[in-house]
């Protein structure tokens, strides 16, 4: 699309401002790690909610759900619990509250917290490191992906480069005020981001309602479409309209909805009581004042991000199903979602508002990036560099050494995204497989007494190992396989990955019969293995080594105070501390989280139904989160901790 100068000129002021602003901030940031890494843990819990939301609301995320809703309709909604998207409500309920306590740097810094010392902590903290390498790589990589495609699709007509030129030269503009303002500069640029994103967001979904009718939508959409409720199968026929949507619905296996969802709602709730990934989102839990912002922080995160998220995502999909759906099933096979925004812009969004929607949406991509690099550079610097070789360090080498973090976190994530193209495969595979080797030892980490450092080693170990072997085989490695074989796994769409060529001697018998069963080698699929080896694992190589001493044990459970299996730990304590009661909070946070899953599902779905014009279904999601809220308010809010601080 053509950009009018005055749009181009915004978008250049907003790119130089958020520059500058790196700049301004760089000497506050450079004081010492905690400053760097944590903003001095003095940044107002509101402000690290609304970066925390900020940096969650991606472009490549964003038209992801794009496709979602246009296919699947309002039932996509139920799709990104893949992530889990509700694990916000588990961190507002109690995760939170437990992680600040620790008073960590970092996640794998917070291991000291569980494990003490020794060979045990060691280990853990080399795996907990590695996965929160491989986690931001893997993120990197995605950006470069998503905002390379992005960004060519904007400006091709007005400076003609190749998507990969694009995403470097974007995210060489972002890392300078990452690199430079460290923790401090992209709290601040996230939350003035978040304003733009939040403008721009409204102000398409208003258009996209002055632009088309009730009826309109209804016309060109299946049966079902507009429901957020299904059956064991999904039930959406497109035929005649557009065609390919069919062709999606079957190849991503969502067919059979209620066991997909079933399948991602078991993982989900598992992933959520493991706690976040070591990445951005716990860098914030780490960052605020006390275990009650830390709380704080998390729940604004659910209204502040999907209301608008998905202003933006219905508008966008209701004009394109208006006004190009014919369009989209001439292309057939073909179809490019990411062509929807651009296009829808070009012909309904005025000069200027596009110059606003478009930094909003640049932002959108740039706080994803700026969260992701600033928590990858802690692991290197914090977790490696000082632990083991800079522990005599001034904080300006520190500082320095920091810079030099993030540049290489830049560097690696740009060499993985030359090498990736598909972005639904990255994305599932970092949330059902990365993701599904993490769950076991980091659940049994709060609820187990027994879990040593040994054993979380093995278990992360084990579930990575298996995580790895579901990457799709780069094309080097692609060009080494039977070309037969890889045609035989073209033909049943199974990704030609390390995993599945391992099995490849039992080939056709095998996959025939998972074609047979309606199943197929993804890592969602893989999850209950991926649960299963890394748990075993960790129980198992716990048993076998010697467990951690009894002060580490009692200090951990008398700080933190998690639910769970501890009473040999309680009966410790109470034999020095008779008034010591350990957590009595159990059923009132699982309460709270189911309470706090329909919350979020609710301000998820409202947005879409006002967009659409479903509006007695909007007054039900309005009374929904008021109902909700008000028992959030009083079972939740009232109870948090008024003064406590780590």
């Amino acid at each position: 699309m053509a950009i009018h100068w005055i749009d181009l000129a915004i978008l250049v002021g907003y790119f130089a401002g958020v520059v500058a602003l790196g700049i301004y901030l760089s000497k506050r940031a450079a004081e010492n790690l905690d400053s760097y890494f944590l903003g001095g843990r003095s940044l107002p819990w509101y402000f690290l909610g609304l970066s925390n939301a900020s940096g969650q609301f991606d472009i490549s995320g964003t038209m992801w759900m794009v496709m979602l809703l246009f296919v699947y309709g309002v039932k996509s909604l139920w799709i990104p619990w893949l992530w889990p998207t509700f694990n916000q409500v588990f961190l507002m309920v109690f995760l939170s509250i437990w992680l600040r306590r620790s008073g960590a740097l970092t996640g794998a810094d917070w291991l000291k917290t569980r494990f003490g010392s020794g060979v045990g902590l060691e280990l853990a903290h080399l795996s907990v490191v590695t996965f929160a390498l491989i986690n931001v790589v893997g993120f990197t990589a995605y950006a470069f992906i998503g905002i390379g495609k992005f960004a060519a699709i904007f400006l091709q007509q007005t400076w003609d480069l190749e998507p990969n030129t694009y995403a470097l030269i974007i995210m060489g503009i972002a890392s300078i005020y990452v690199v430079l303002g460290g923790m401090y500069s992209v709290v601040i640029v996230d939350v003035t981001q978040f304003f733009l994103m939040v403008i721009a967001s409204i102000g398409l979904a208003i258009i996209a309602m002055s632009e088309t009718t009730r009826e309109a939508i209804a016309a060109v959409v299946p049966t079902g479409w507009d429901s957020l409720w299904f059956g064991w199968k999904l039930d959406l026929d497109w035929s005649g309209r557009v065609d390919f949507a069919n062709q999606h619905i079957a190849h991503a296996g969502y067919e059979l909805f209620t066991p997909f969802l079933m399948m991602a709602f078991f993982k989900g709730v598992l992933a959520s009581i493991a706690g976040p990934a070591p990445n951005y989102d716990m860098q914030r839990i780490l960052a605020t004042r006390s275990p009650r912002e830390a709380a704080l922080m998390s729940g604004i995160v659910s209204p502040v991000l999907y209301v608008p998220r998905y202003c933006l995502v219905a508008g966008i999909t209701v004009l394109a199903l208006v006004y190009y759906s014919g369009d989209l099933n001439a292309q057939g096979a073909e179809v490019d979602f990411e062509q929807l925004l651009p296009v829808v812009m070009n012909k309904f969004v005025p000069v200027g508002l596009t110059g606003l929607l478009l930094a909003g949406l640049f932002a959108a991509f740039m706080s994803t990036f700026d969260a992701t690099v600033n928590a990858g550079a802690a692991y290197l610097v914090n977790d490696i560099y000082k632990r083991y070789f800079g522990q005599d360090d001034s904080s300006r080498r520190l500082t320095v050494m920091s810079y030099a973090g993030s540049l290489l976190v830049v560097a690696v994530g740009i060499f993985f995204g030359y090498y990736l193209s598909d972005l639904n495969a990255l994305v599932l595979w970092i949330t059902a497989g990365l993701y599904g080797g993490y769950v076991a030892p980091n659940v049994l980490k709060w609820v187990w007494w027994r879990l040593n450092g040994a054993g979380y080693f093995a278990g992360m170990v084990a579930g990575m190992t298996l995580a790895l072997l579901c990457v799709d085989m780069p094309g080097p490695l692609v060009a080494r396989v039977s070309p037969d074989l890889v045609a035989s796994l073209g033909e049943r769409h199974i990704s030609v990955t390390a995993l599945n060529v391992a099995l490849a001697p039992n080939w056709p018998g095998l996959y025939a019969w998972l074609e047979a069963q309606d199943i197929d080698l993804t890592p969602l699929n893989l999850f209950p293995l991926m649960l299963l080896t890394s748990g075993v694992a960790s129980i198992v190589v716990s048993l076998l080594t010697r467990r951690d001493s009894d002060e580490v044990l009692k200090r951990f459970y008398h700080r933190v105070q998690p639910w769970g299996f501890w009473n040999p730990v309680k009966r410790m304590i109470l034999a020095e501390e008779p008034s010591f009661e350990g957590n009595q909070t159990f059923y009132r946070d699982m309460i709270n989280c189911a309470v706090g899953i329909v919350w979020q599902v609710a301000l998820s779905v409202m947005p879409v139904f006002l967009v659409i014009r479903a509006m007695n279904a909007f007054w039900v999601s309005i009374v929904v989160i008021l109902v909700t809220s008000a028992i959030l308010k009083f079972n939740w809010y009232d109870k948090l901790p008024s003064s406590e601080t780590a």
